[in-house]
């Protein structure tokens, strides 16, 4: 889901050298992941007062400011560097909205996921049912996906994270550790635990 890296590095070195239009090509070449990884975790009371753009633009905005510390100390790869910033924006923008009101509504939404969530959703599904009993008709496909994204909400916080950034991000085992600041086998062990959780609910469910 993250812009190329070999486009990324070379952006990177110009931004190094001076010219100023690559660090606006390099926010904006972003944007549209920003915005898939924030529509994924934003639940439908929260987007009903606050827009996704609004999100990314401050996560911009404050990457922008920071850019030339970055720069001097990439201590992350950009694209987990630029996430960390969006999640951040995300964070306080649901303290802002919801904690602000003294009522949590984590529980009481489901994940409403975005357009593009669909195939990784049906893919993942795919690798935990027995692929013979994989729904074919297009009507039982959209409701065996709403069904999977409640189960996929039950999971807990930590459990939901790790399932979201391997499978709707695309980010591998060892981009996974960086961002959590865990090792890679804690980050593999930690997937693996969300997935066979997943399965469980999965069944349970009745899939």
């Amino acid at each position: 889901m993250w812009p190329d890296s070999d486009e990324t590095v070379s952006l990177l070195t110009k931004a190094k050298d001076g010219e100023d239009d690559a660090m606006h090509d390099l926010l904006e070449r972003h944007r549209r992941s920003l915005r898939q990884m924030i529509a994924l975790r934003m639940d439908r009371a929260l987007a009903a007062r606050l827009d996704a753009s609004d999100i990314i633009q401050d996560t911009l905005v404050e990457a922008n400011r920071r850019f030339r510390d970055y720069l001097g100390n990439p201590q992350l790869p950009f694209h987990l560097w630029l996430r960390q910033i969006a999640q951040d924006r995300l964070i306080d923008a649901h303290r802002r909205h919801r904690v602000a009101q003294k009522r949590s509504v984590d529980r009481e939404q489901s994940l409403s996921p975005p357009p593009f969530a669909e195939k990784s959703a049906w893919d993942l599904a795919a690798q935990l049912k027995d692929p013979q009993l994989t729904p074919a008709a297009a009507t039982i496909r959209k409701e065996f996906q709403s069904r999977f994204f409640a189960t996929l909400q039950n999971l807990s916080e930590e459990d939901r994270e790790i399932v979201l950034m391997r499978h709707f991000e695309h980010l591998g085992n060892g981009e996974v550790a960086l961002a959590l600041g865990i090792s890679a086998p804690a980050a593999g062990m930690r997937y693996l635990r969300a997935l066979r959780k997943l399965k469980e609910q999965l069944g349970d469910a009745g899939f």
